[in-house]
């Protein structure tokens, strides 16, 4: 049966190279035998590639997500269900770990399954890590979520839409990954992990992974096409991004930044506060509409007040308590690495750009995300006006010889444009 399974998968695969239109039991073949890990590692990197130009039909990105889930394990859970999603390549943004506490806090549920850093300096899992544990099996993080109402957990290794782990591990070493993979992949997770609202999250910048406003309306209905299909309620938030809204990079002073706001300090990012903050209005929006709960508040004033008046810091300490993790931890006492750099104007002038793909190459050469305390912190923003021997950021490492390694990189590979 499963050298028949796997002749299926082979057909398949070279009939899609050849720009045919694949079935259910042909895409579940290959899902099949990807997730099981017996098509090896040239044919999978041939389906990755089958479809990267031309893409898949509508139907087709059906069979996959739908044979993606079936071919994994699940999550349970009752009731409404809310979850999130962002396409990612911003570095410094960690608005999951501000909105997941509020919306918990809410009294919605919220497993949120976070994945580690492939290419950026820090994933969301790798910067909960420095807070609480974050490997848990399916029994534990269901029992979790029904103490606490929410968690931040990693879920690569949970076996939630397993061919698409596989996959990942494939296109990784060439940043090989096609829109329609990251809509197949993102819908399959929040499947299997019970989701039945959604938000996604959908940067658009110069240096993020998705460049153009017309590709991002193009993965934004194909999103909204399949969790139609899943009867999943979902919004899309579309938004320009020129810079990271934290000011830090890297998993201690990302985490930083998210306990920042949380406690409401008067340094904290208020770039990163405003996204979380309309991240976690739409979301409500979405949930009370379904829940049928009246109020005289939209969504993002009840995340206002949620944050504001300590709910979600409140609810964030029994998220990490119930995880393992220190309850008690503040801003205060987490520190970067002890060996540091400060980065400084050549001239005078105003910041015109920041690249978001020269810092993650800067932040990953000073030892991100391995090395936790590794990063950097924005001193800078865009539109500052800076005089000559400013500080524009700050680089920090545990290992003085990467940080002497990043200083010298930047001198080829520019972080801040100053103009």
């Amino acid at each position: 049966m499963k050298q028949n399974a796997g002749h299926v998968a082979v057909e398949a695969i070279k009939k899609k190279l050849l720009g045919k239109t694949l079935s259910y039991r042909e895409i579940f073949s290959i899902m099949d035998e990807i997730s099981h890990e017996r098509l090896g590692d040239v044919l999978t990197t041939y389906f990755a590639a089958a479809g990267f130009t031309e893409g898949f039909t509508p139907e087709e990105l059906y069979y996959m997500t739908k044979a993606m889930v079936a071919t994994g394990e699940k999550l349970h859970f009752d009731g409404i269900v809310a979850d999130k999603h962002s396409t990612g390549g911003v570095a410094g943004t960690r608005t999951t770990m501000i909105l997941v506490p509020i919306i918990a806090a809410a009294g919605f549920t919220i497993p949120k399954n976070s994945s580690r850093a492939i290419t950026s300096p820090s994933g969301t899992a790798d910067t909960m890590e420095v807070l609480s544990p974050v490997t848990f099996s399916i029994k534990e993080i269901e029992k979790i979520v029904h103490k606490v109402g929410g968690c931040i957990v990693w879920g690569g290794h949970l076996g939630l839409a397993p061919a698409d782990d596989v996959i990942i591990q494939i296109e990784q070493p060439i940043a090989f990954e096609s829109y329609d993979k990251i809509i197949v992949a993102v819908m399959a997770k929040k499947i299997a992990s019970g989701a039945t609202h959604v938000i996604f999250d959908v940067p658009v910048g110069p240096t993020m992974k998705i460049q153009h406003f017309r590709d991002a309306e193009i993965i934004a209905k194909k999103f909204a096409f399949l969790a139609e299909k899943f009867h999943i309620t979902v919004v899309t938030d579309i938004n320009e991004t020129r810079q990271n809204a934290g000011r830090g990079v890297g998993p201690i002073l990302e985490a930083k930044d998210v306990l920042q706001v949380l406690e409401h300090k008067n340094e904290r990012p208020l770039a990163l506060e405003a996204k979380a903050l309309r991240l976690s209005g739409k979301l409500l929006d979405l949930c009370l509409e379904s829940a049928k709960q009246k109020t005289s508040q939209t969504g993002e004033e009840l995340a206002k007040d949620i944050l504001y008046s300590g709910r979600a810091h409140a609810k964030m300490r029994e998220i990490i308590q119930a995880q393992g993790g220190d309850p008690d931890v503040e801003s205060t006492d987490l520190h970067p690495g002890r060996h540091h750099k400060e980065v400084t104007a050549r001239k005078k002038g105003r910041v015109t750009g920041i690249d978001n793909k020269q810092m993650s190459i800067i932040c990953r050469i000073l030892g991100c995300p391995t090395d936790k305390s590794a990063g950097l912190y924005a001193n800078r923003r865009l539109e500052d006006q800076v005089d000559r021997n400013d500080i524009l950021c700050t680089l920090y490492s545990s290992d003085k010889w990467r940080l002497e390694e990043a200083c010298q990189t930047m001198n080829h590979v520019p972080i801040y444009t100053v103009s």
